[in-house]
């Protein structure tokens, strides 16, 4: 298309394009970046998304998005597929270097997720962790799910007018069974377990 255009208009139109094409491709970063925000946002209010994973998509995907972006500008101002290759092979091997590092962190964070998607339990459930069968482990009253454990507040203290709390590992809850009693009441069985002077002040305040 060279001849249909005049010699000073092809010099023009050689600078003009590639900076319109990184224009769209900023613009196409940009707008998925809010839309994948909107879906986000959507998940917090429909579908009761914890904050911390909310904010964790966020930056997991702007990341993603700025990373694409990224690698199609530097395509459209010339850098070399073969270099681009190199630096994310480079980076790719570094990654995976720091996931199995962080992989016991990852862990509890997957799990996290699991635990989000599956409801195996929600919070003020009573739940309790079976050892081997039916051998009685951890147990207490959901309080909390953050991307690392789970809050667990015990039901038989000891000191009056004290409470302690247990913070488990998300992925505990995918190596043992998990007893669950809906609801914020305290299980019969913990009552009928616990001393006669625990029982009264069981079930800890909301």
């Amino acid at each position: 298309m060279s001849w249909q255009v005049p010699g000073w208009m092809q010099g023009w139109l050689d600078t003009v394009l590639p900076i319109g094409q990184i224009l769209l491709v900023l613009l196409a970063a940009w707008l998925l970046q809010r839309l994948v925000r909107g879906l986000v946002r959507r998940l917090v209010l429909r579908r009761g998304l914890p904050p911390e994973m909310a904010t964790v998509l966020r930056r997991v995907s702007a990341t993603l998005v700025a990373m694409a972006a990224t690698l199609l500008v530097l395509e459209r101002l010339g850098v070399s597929g073969t270099v681009l290759w190199t630096a994310f092979t480079s980076f790719a091997a570094v990654g995976a270097v720091a996931f199995f590092a962080a992989w016991s962190v990852l862990s509890n964070i997957f799990c996290s997720v699991l635990i989000f998607t599956t409801r195996p339990f929600r919070r003020h459930d009573h739940i309790e962790i079976l050892e081997n069968g039916e051998k009685p482990g951890l147990k207490g009253r959901v309080l909390d799910l953050n991307l690392i454990y789970t809050t667990l507040q015990e039901i038989d203290t000891g000191a009056e007018g004290e409470s302690s709390v247990l913070q488990v590992p998300n992925s505990l809850f995918f190596q043992r069974a998990v007893r669950r009693w809906r609801g914020p009441g305290v299980p019969s069985p913990w009552l009928a377990a616990a001393p006669a002077g625990e029982t009264a002040s069981a079930e800890p305040p909301r």
